[in-house]
C-alpha cells in the first residue's frame, strides 16, 4: 500500500508509470508526439477499471507546453504493473495490472508472456503471479484481437523487467 493512499497513475508511452498524489501537477515530457494515460488507482496500485476512470490522448508536446491533444479513439494496451524492485513478504504474490482504452469489450484477449511462459488473460482484472525466482523478470503483454491475432496498435507490445528479491539487499 502507497501510504499516501489512492492516487493517480501516469503513464507516457510505454514508459513505467510515474504515481501523482495531487489532481493537479505537472510532467517533464520530451518534444514530440506522445500516448498519455492518467487513470485513478487504489492505494496498493491497482487500477480503477471504469470508463470515468481514465483520460487517454495522443499529444503533441513542444517546450514543456501541449500543442495539440486528441483523445485516443482507438484500442491501447498499456502495461502498469509490476514495476520496479520486490522484496521479502512482496515477492510472494506480485500484481499483474494494465490498463486498456476501448478495448474492454468482447473479443480482444491479453496475452501475458512471463518470462517465456504464455497466458490469454480474458478478463480485465488484476492477476496474482506466484512463484516467480529471483533476480529479474520479464513481462511481455500483447493486445490480441478477436482471431488470437497481434492487433496493430501503437506501443503493442509492452514489455518491462524489474526485480525480486527474497532477502533485500543491505545498505
Amino acid at each position: 500500500n502507497s501510504k499516501e493512499g489512492q492516487h493517480l497513475h501516469l503513464i507516457v508511452d510505454a514508459e513505467p508509470y510515474v504515481a501523482k498524489y495531487e489532481s493537479s501537477f505537472a510532467q517533464d515530457i520530451p518534444d514530440g508526439d506522445h500516448y498519455l494515460l492518467c487513470f485513478l488507482s487504489r492505494s496498493y496500485h491497482e487500477s480503477i477499471k471504469t470508463p470515468a476512470a481514465h483520460k487517454a490522448v495522443k499529444a503533441n508536446v513542444k517546450a514543456k507546453s501541449i500543442t495539440k491533444m486528441e483523445d485516443v479513439a482507438g484500442p491501447m494496451l498499456f502495461y502498469s504493473r509490476p514495476k520496479g524492485v520486490y522484496t521479502g513478504e512482496d515477492t510472494k504474490k506480485v500484481m499483474l495490472d494494465y490498463y486498456l482504452v476501448n478495448a474492454d469489450q468482447p473479443g480482444f484477449k491479453v496475452e501475458a508472456d512471463i518470462n517465456g511462459e504464455k497466458h490469454i488473460l480474458d478478463k480485465w482484472q488484476p492477476y496474482y503471479i506466484e512463484g516467480l525466482p529471483e533476480g529479474d523478470n520479464t513481462i511481455k503483454l500483447s493486445l490480441l484481437d478477436s482471431t488470437g491475432q497481434l492487433v496493430n496498435v501503437p506501443l503493442n507490445p509492452v514489455s518491462r523487467t524489474f526485480k525480486i528479491e527474497k532477502t533485500p539487499a543491505a545498505n
